[in-house]
């Protein structure tokens, strides 16, 4: 799955694989053969990369399709499974009145 993604985030990002080798401090011919699938990355060079583009490494890795780092993924709520799509607006309405209610008690 690092195959794809990898491509994928380069190329939404605009990058050659010179550039990302330059920003990685690898080779070319490393990125070039991590995006054919004929070796896999190093643990520190995943790190780097989903450091890079802002992504988790599970999300690198296939694991998840959220790619937000875990340091921003407690500002996520995941919805359970089945949770109905009418129900959305109201969860909407209700955080915006938490917010409203613990803005009035700070005063």
């Amino acid at each position: 799955m690092i195959v794809e993604r990898l491509w994928r985030l380069r190329k939404d990002a605009e990058l050659t694989q010179d550039e990302l080798a330059a920003i990685l401090n690898i080779n070319k011919h490393s990125i070039s053969s991590y995006e054919r699938d004929k070796s896999e990355p190093p643990d520190a060079i995943k790190i780097a990369i989903a450091r890079h583009f802002n992504v988790s490494i599970d999300y690198l890795l296939g694991l998840t399709e959220n790619p937000a780092p875990i340091a921003q993924q407690d500002r996520f709520v995941r919805l359970p499974e089945g949770f109905p799509e009418a129900g959305i607006n109201d969860l909407r309405n209700y955080i915006g009145y938490i917010i409203y209610k613990n803005g009035k008690q700070k005063r």
